[in-house]
């Protein structure tokens, strides 16, 4: 038995927004909801490291509040519950799919065992999965753990940011298409310290997706 069976007979699969039993972890009623609050946002980046970014909501309402339980919250199968409600809307996983390899915003090593998992790569192994992309993370590395950047305003989030990434194995990435992916953007600051870094490997383009924008 496959260890994502067991846990299902342990844990089983619920509802992200209602919590009640379903293998899809989104029902159909809430699968309505999310469809009301979805943006589909494609907006180019041209003073970025970044051409672009894309993103399915914004970061409000009930959206904010399940990203903070997914966040926070150690609530981490509802990047099933996202990754799910994405993969309905084809014409939008399409352009994630113009990417060759997705790379999720790596986290500290201390804020990974607190939490016990980077919410962005559970999002980025579960695009992966269902689609042709290549997930990679053994190249980008935080290699400081600083004050959340939820916690600052724009200008102390851009000096925070600063120098926390590290580019490795950079041959990985050479002329690769990267979609880099976070859970939400808010200034842009860490996606584009992350995107400097990446442009290290010389990538043919690098995108940005994230669940929300704020």
């Amino acid at each position: 038995m496959k260890i994502e069976k067991l846990l299902n007979l342990v844990y089983p699969p619920t509802c992200g927004i209602c919590g009640k039993l379903n293998n899809d972890f989104l029902c159909k009623k809430c699968e309505k909801i999310l469809e009301t609050e979805a943006i589909y946002g494609v907006d180019k980046a041209l003073d970025k490291y970044f051409n672009k970014h894309l993103y399915i909501f914004a970061y409000q309402g009930i959206i904010r509040r399940i990203i903070l339980k997914y966040k926070f919250q150690e609530e981490s199968y509802l990047y099933k519950t996202f990754v799910n409600f994405l993969l309905k809307n084809e014409n939008f996983f399409e352009k994630m799919e113009k990417y060759d390899t997705i790379v999720p915003v790596p986290i500290s090593k201390k804020r990974q065992k607190e939490r016990g998992y980077n919410q962005s790569e559970l999002i980025a192994k579960e695009i992966a999965n269902s689609s042709n992309l290549r997930l990679e993370t053994e190249c980008l590395f935080k290699t400081k753990n600083i004050i959340e950047q939820s916690k600052l305003n724009r200008e102390e989030r851009q000096k925070n940011i600063q120098r926390v990434y590290e580019l490795v194995n950079l041959e990985k990435l050479y002329k690769k298409k990267i979609l880099l992916v976070d859970d939400i953007y808010t200034t842009g600051s860490t996606v584009n310290e992350c995107a400097k870094e990446l442009m290290k490997a010389k990538p043919m383009k690098i995108g940005v997706f994230t669940l929300a924008k704020d």
